[in-house]
Formats: structure tokens, C-alpha cells, sequence
């Protein structure tokens, strides 16, 4: 999709300063959970961009961006002061490391990764697929749909940022199944190092680094 306005539908709160914009859906805007939108807004006269990825499980009507709200971002403040009704420029999706219909996934997610975990576990549990996910955070957000996940038989393990990857990782790998990694390069880092630890050839995992 080239760059056009869309209007947010609403925005909500998802946990400590986090919120997830729901914009709506345009013709032919055919993107899978794990994709990414590029944003931009004018922030004191000067546009600003940002990627965002997406985090809602399908794009039928409206879709889904979660966004931490760092008060010193150049970007953030402004989404996170967005109110149903306002026009944002956005592109895309863009990406290929998106799920593809794979009969099991295993997402681990690091910070802002838990948005595309979320979206690609709904998704699979949705197709009839299995899921598994492991989050590392200190605050974690989108709880309620974790917990929703866990009830419809999602493997779902949360831990803090001093915790270790690797049992957990171990246990969501157990069963086989396409591994997705999102998060910084710190996370990505000990990601793969847990995967190895488990014996996963991490050639083939479908990874997202937001810098």
C-alpha cells in the first residue's frame, strides 16, 4: 500500500504506558500478523516516521498497533495523545518474517515484541494451530490477552528481564514448530542462544530486530 491517511478507530490502554491504536483498514491492505506499517506524523513542523508492527490477529476491518509511550520519544507522545477520528500517514505492511499458516508457532518476544507475539499466537489458535510464547519483560502489557491465550491452550510463559530464556524456551520448543523472535538486539542475542541451548537450528527463525 502507498502511503495514504487512515483514520484511528480507537485507542486503548494495554498495560504501563502502552497503548494499541486501531486504525482502519483500507482496500487491498492484505497483511499478515508480523508485518509492519511505516507511521508518519509532523512533529514540530518536521515529518517523523517510525515502524510500527502490526499486533492484531487479522486485518479484516481494522488493525492493530501496540506502541510504548516513552514521554521523551520524538514520535510516541503524539500517538499516544491520538483520538478516534484523527487522520495518521501510513504505509505498507512491510516484512517477511510474518506467520504463514505453520501448524505450530513459538514466538519469543522482548519488550515491544509481545504486540506481534500476541497477533500471531491469536491467529494460529484462530487457524487451528498450536502456539507458544515466551515474554520477557519487567512490565508486562496486553495481559488480558495472554491470559485469554493460556485459557484457549497456548504454552505462555512471562518472565522478568533478570530471568534466564533458557528453560522457558526450552519447554516452548519441546513440540517443534516455527520459531519467531522479536525485540532489540540485546533480546535477539539471548534468544538464540537459549534456541541453541535446546538444540534449534536458528537458521530458519523468522526474526524482527527493532534496533
Amino acid at each position: 500500500m502507498d502511503e495514504r491517511v487512515l483514520d484511528v478507530v480507537a485507542v486503548r490502554d494495554v498495560g504501563p504506558d502502552t497503548v494499541a491504536i486501531d486504525f482502519e483498514t483500507p482496500d487491498a491492505f492484505d497483511a499478515q500478523p508480523g508485518q509492519f506499517v511505516k507511521l508518519t506524523l509532523p512533529v514540530e513542523g518536521e515529518d517523523v516516521s517510525r515502524f510500527y508492527t502490526i499486533s492484531s490477529p487479522t486485518v479484516d476491518n481494522a488493525f492493530e498497533i501496540t506502541v510504548g509511550i516513552d514521554p521523551d520519544g520524538e514520535l510516541a507522545p503524539q500517538l499516544g495523545a491520538l483520538e478516534a477520528g484523527d487522520g495518521v500517514r501510513i504505509a505498507g505492511p512491510f516484512g517477511s518474517d510474518y506467520y504463514e499458516g505453520e501448524s505450530r508457532v513459538v514466538v519469543l518476544a522482548g519488550g515491544p515484541g509481545v504486540g506481534p507475539a500476541v497477533g500471531i499466537a491469536e491467529r494460529a489458535l484462530e487457524d487451528g494451530n498450536e502456539a507458544a510464547v515466551v515474554y520477557q519483560d519487567d512490565a508486562p502489557v496486553h495481559e488480558e490477552r495472554l491470559d485469554a491465550l493460556a485459557e484457549a491452550g497456548a504454552l505462555i510463559a512471562v518472565i522478568g528481564s533478570e530471568e534466564s530464556l533458557t528453560e522457558p524456551v526450552a519447554n516452548a520448543v519441546e513440540d517443534g514448530g516455527q520459531v519467531f523472535i522479536y525485540g532489540f538486539a540485546d533480546f535477539l542475542d539471548a534468544a538464540t542462544e537459549a534456541l541453541e541451548a535446546a538444540g534449534v537450528n536458528t537458521d530458519d527463525a523468522k526474526v524482527e530486530n527493532f534496533g
